[in-house]
């Protein structure tokens, strides 16, 4: 390693390893930090022509927990770099307006030559005068004067996933900003974003749904209809139910992207208290308020008490 070699002889006047190879950087204008930067003896670095790449695109999708459930296809219309029709990216008004550069020959890179004390040394770089193209723009293309690109509207059709989430990004190879003179396009970057649902709440892969109760439904039991992701669902509710109960409807949520299975729908039960009430609704309740029937049950207030208790936990 490095270390090892900073202790050894041949060079004389007590010089490292990493003071020699800083001399390279000194001559070819880099940095040589030991040899992790260093190429090879009787080499160099090798260069190449120049590949240009377009920017990515960033757009957002708005989807609702249905397409979310179902995944979905969208063509969205964005603003973009293309591709210029007229010169095909080249950048050149035509086939004769470019030249072969003269610094680099067509090769898009220089290379440079030093004496050391270990040798001759030799390094490549970009070329400064075609920037790595290889090649001399003469009469620069009239649409897109010279760059190889326009701006254009493009429609794009993506298709997402079941089961993606908030905040979540998806990517499509190639579809991002066409590059300079017929370079690689870049990805189109899709952020997700859910549209909230007026009476559904999303917790991972489950969806929540608060259901209300009148006190007779609750003390009497029946079916009620809830919403669910595609439309309504028929929920049996027990005579006795109380608030704070969770009913769970199996694989009426949402599937996951990374693995198999699908989430549940949790309805949980709450019952309304009326805030007021008639004469003879309150002497129906008056009639009601010795039976035993109506009296909390110590199971039931251990049940409230382990709840009020977890809330500071």
């Amino acid at each position: 390693g490095v270390g090892g070699a900073s202790q050894g002889g041949g060079f004389g006047g007590g010089m490292s390893m990493d003071d020699i190879f800083s001399q390279f950087g000194d001559i070819f204008g880099g940095h040589f930090g030991g040899f992790g930067g260093f190429s090879g003896f009787g080499g160099g670095s090798r260069g190449g022509r120049r590949v240009n790449r377009g920017s990515d695109l960033r757009v957002k999708v708005k989807l609702n927990l249905k397409e979310i459930a179902t995944g979905v296809e969208k063509k969205i219309k964005v603003k973009k770099y293309v591709t210029c029709s007229k010169c095909h990216g080249s950048g050149a008004e035509d086939d004769h307006s470019s030249k072969t550069c003269e610094t680099c020959h067509g090769s898009g890179v220089v290379t440079r030559v030093a004496n050391t004390i270990l040798g001759q040394m030799q390094t490549q770089t970009t070329c400064p005068t075609c920037g790595g193209e290889g090649k001399i723009i003469t009469k620069k293309c009239s649409e897109c004067n010279g760059e190889g690109i326009v701006r254009d509207d493009e429609v794009i059709t993506i298709n997402i996933p079941a089961g993606v989430a908030e905040g979540m990004q998806l990517s499509m190879s190639g579809k991002g900003n066409a590059a300079r003179h017929g370079g690689i396009n870049g990805d189109l970057l899709i952020l997700v974003e859910e549209e909230p649902h007026p009476e559904l709440i999303r917790d991972e892969n489950d969806i929540l749904y608060n259901l209300l109760l009148s006190v007779p439904q609750a003390a009497l039991g029946g079916t009620v209809e809830v919403p669910t992701i595609d439309g309504k669902a028929k929920v049996k509710i027990e005579p006795g139910t109380q608030p704070g109960k969770v009913l769970r409807l199996r694989n009426k949520g949402l599937p996951s992207i990374n693995s198999y299975g699908t989430g549940d729908l949790l309805v949980n039960v709450s019952v309304y208290i009326p805030e007021t009430l008639s004469a003879s609704e309150k002497d129906i309740m008056n009639g009601l308020e010795n039976s035993p029937n109506f009296q909390p049950k110590k199971s039931v207030k251990e049940k409230i008490f382990d709840k009020f208790r977890h809330m500071f936990d």
